[in-house]
């Protein structure tokens, strides 16, 4: 079998596969791992919860054209004979049994409450989902707090990967029981969305054509979740490399699989469990980054309505040297998100600071090279007065965003130079 890749035919397809679901197709990496495969699942279509999430194809003859489930013991078998995975939900004959999970409009079964009472060793907790979804738990309190997010997260309808307890304005190390915390009867535990950084891309642009090597290195408090082009992630998902071809009018090339694209592509998602911290902690410096603990101020950042924003962004961001389809792909990916509030805080983090986050690695040595990335967070309209400081600096002209930023926008825009342009952003969650 082979596929045509922009201008190289490639004779095998092990890197990628085509998950699909209704009418949704999703370009994921080829897992060989039966379970991290089910993980790509449920992350990309996360209102099938993972326990009934099934993998089936219609691809091989022995099928006879109907569709089959895909089971663990034969996975490795199949894997390099399909190019698409349908994705469905199984068939159920009956709930799966949980006894001391009861959702709160429902009451619990007098047996379950009778048997369960006459035990000192449970606690009743209230989980609220990000949507705000609730559900009541009385359980042991040796159990793992990993385990209780998968339950979790398994009647809510999330996949266990994606969110975070969050107790007391505390991140849960999932190593932990529930009984190593100072939990009451009644407290509620919070299924926060992990934090990640989205869609930082990468253009090179150059005055002729060159063969040029990225590598991206992150820091152990973030994990590379997606790339484009796919190439080998090291280091257990912390340093990539790609090696592409250049072009003069700004596309590039990647050498592995001859790939056509306009920039380079990766997500991060935050080691939070490797790395809890409060979510009350004090701020960071503003000349600092750490992705599992960042924050935003009044003092450092700006405070907007959000009907304003996106003029305040592509003033800023302009100052900052993007050019305009790069201002206006970042506010279009970012808008969604922004559009959910009322209020915004928003900063630019230093290049300094993001550089120790995110080494940016690139030979040949481009002349010049500008990362911008932006953290935001909702405000809610009670809270505004918090912010007086923001807002007085949201009046302020945008250019000092390039001295905090620390880029050089004249010669950013030089095309007789070797350039190198990013922007990314995350939402932080509090």
């Amino acid at each position: 079998m082979s596929l045509l890749w922009g201008r190289t035919e490639v004779t095998q397809i092990s890197q990628l596969l085509v998950l699909k679901h209704d009418q949704k197709r999703v370009m994921v990496k080829r897992q060989r791992s039966y379970n991290l495969m089910l993980d790509s699942a449920c992350k990309h279509f996360p209102n099938i919860p993972r326990n009934v999430v099934t993998l089936q194809t219609n691809q091989l003859d022995i099928c006879d054209g109907h569709f089959v489930d895909i089971t663990a013991e034969i996975w490795d078998d199949v894997i390099d004979l399909l190019t698409v995975v349908e994705v469905t939900r199984a068939e159920m004959k009956s709930p799966i049994p949980w006894p001391f999970l009861l959702p709160d409009n429902q009451p619990a079964l007098s047996q379950v409450n009778n048997k369960i009472s006459s035990s000192n060793d449970k606690v009743t907790i209230k989980i609220v989902s990000p949507s705000e979804q609730t559900c009541s738990i009385k359980i042991s309190r040796s159990t793992r707090v990993d385990k209780l997010i998968t339950d979790a997260s398994r009647i809510l309808s999330y996949c266990p990967t994606d969110v975070m307890a969050v107790w007391s304005g505390t991140m849960m190390g999932e190593s932990r029981t529930i009984g190593s915390y100072n939990i009451k009867n009644g407290d509620s535990i919070n299924l926060h969305p992990m934090m990640s950084g989205k869609k930082p891309v990468i253009y090179l642009y150059s005055p002729s054509d060159i063969d040029v090597s990225v590598k991206l290195s992150l820091i152990p408090e973030w994990t590379l979740s997606v790339i484009y082009p796919v190439v080998p992630t090291k280091d257990h998902g912390q340093d990539i490399e790609w090696n592409v071809r250049t072009h003069q009018d700004g596309s590039l090339t990647e050498h592995n699989s001859g790939l056509d694209v306009a920039y380079l592509f990766w997500e991060a998602v935050t080691n939070l469990h490797a790395f809890p911290r409060s979510l009350v902690s004090e701020p960071q410096p503003s000349d600092t980054f750490s992705p599992t603990s960042s924050s935003l101020t009044d003092t450092d950042s700006v405070a907007i309505p959000v009907d304003k924003v996106t003029v305040y962004l592509d003033k800023s961001l302009k100052a900052l040297g993007l050019h305009t389809e790069a201002r206006t792909s970042f506010i279009t990916y970012w808008l969604p998100s922004i559009q959910k509030h009322e209020y915004v805080a928003l900063r630019f983090v230093s290049q300094a600071a993001y550089e120790r986050a995110a080494s940016l690695s690139i030979s040949p040595q481009p002349d010049v090279v500008t990362r911008v990335f932006m953290l935001f967070r909702g405000i809610p309209k009670e809270h505004l007065a918090n912010w007086s400081k923001a807002q007085m600096q949201a009046e302020r002209d945008v250019d000092w965003w390039v001295d905090v930023v620390g880029v050089d926008p004249a010669r950013a825009g030089d095309a007789t130079l070797f350039r190198v342009l990013e922007w990314g952003g995350m939402e932080v969650l509090v």
